[in-house]
């Protein structure tokens, strides 16, 4: 299977940590996404996560979407919606714990990466049986775009949140049977 990545656009509420806020695209989002898939495709699949930044978007593409609520954000619990810099001002250590090995520090009430991670990668597999063969563009979030890059660039799990993924990115992964990835240039 060919797997698409495309990463939702810059959304009306900003940066700092979004992950399960349900936030709407802005112009330049739109933009951002319309962009990345210029000349690119055709898909066989359309898959999407739920949320309305991805979701949105893929539907208007023309092509029947398949939501995956397992292919969501990372939640980060008490952090959701808010920056970096305004986390640094009560709880650094523990912002500088998970942004060092975010395997071993999960936010306060947040998902612990290793379950994102087991969730993410089910959810790839389903749809690796679902449609072997084919050409797959997934809608989704910086998180589980780093998270499938890393895991097909190799990179042991502190390495994580160095993978690099703008808002628009388009990657390509092939998956194989076994669930292995390669990364497409």
């Amino acid at each position: 299977m060919i797997l698409d990545l495309l990463r939702h656009g810059e959304t009306e509420q900003g940066g700092g940590l979004r992950g399960s806020l349900d936030d709407a695209l802005t112009d330049k989002g739109w933009s951002q996404m319309h962009e990345a898939l210029a000349g690119a495709g055709p898909w066989d699949v359309l898959v999407s996560s739920p949320l309305q930044r991805c979701a949105r978007f893929a539907e208007q593409l023309g092509m029947p979407v398949q939501l995956e609520a397992d292919l969501q954000e990372l939640h980060f619990g008490e952090w959701e919606g808010r920056s970096a810099l305004q986390i640094m001002q009560t709880q650094a250590d523990e912002l500088g714990r998970f942004w060092a090995d975010p395997y071993s520090y999960t936010p306060p009430a947040g998902e612990p990466v290793a379950a994102f991670a087991e969730r993410v990668l089910a959810a790839v597999g389903r749809l690796h049986r679902q449609h072997a063969g084919k050409r797959v563009l997934l809608v989704t979030h910086g998180g589980v775009m780093r998270l499938l890059l890393a895991r097909a660039r190799g990179l042991p799990r502190a390495q994580l949140l160095q993978v690099e993924v703008g808002h628009g990115a388009l990657m390509r992964l092939a998956v194989d049977e076994h669930g292995a990835m390669l990364e497409v240039l």
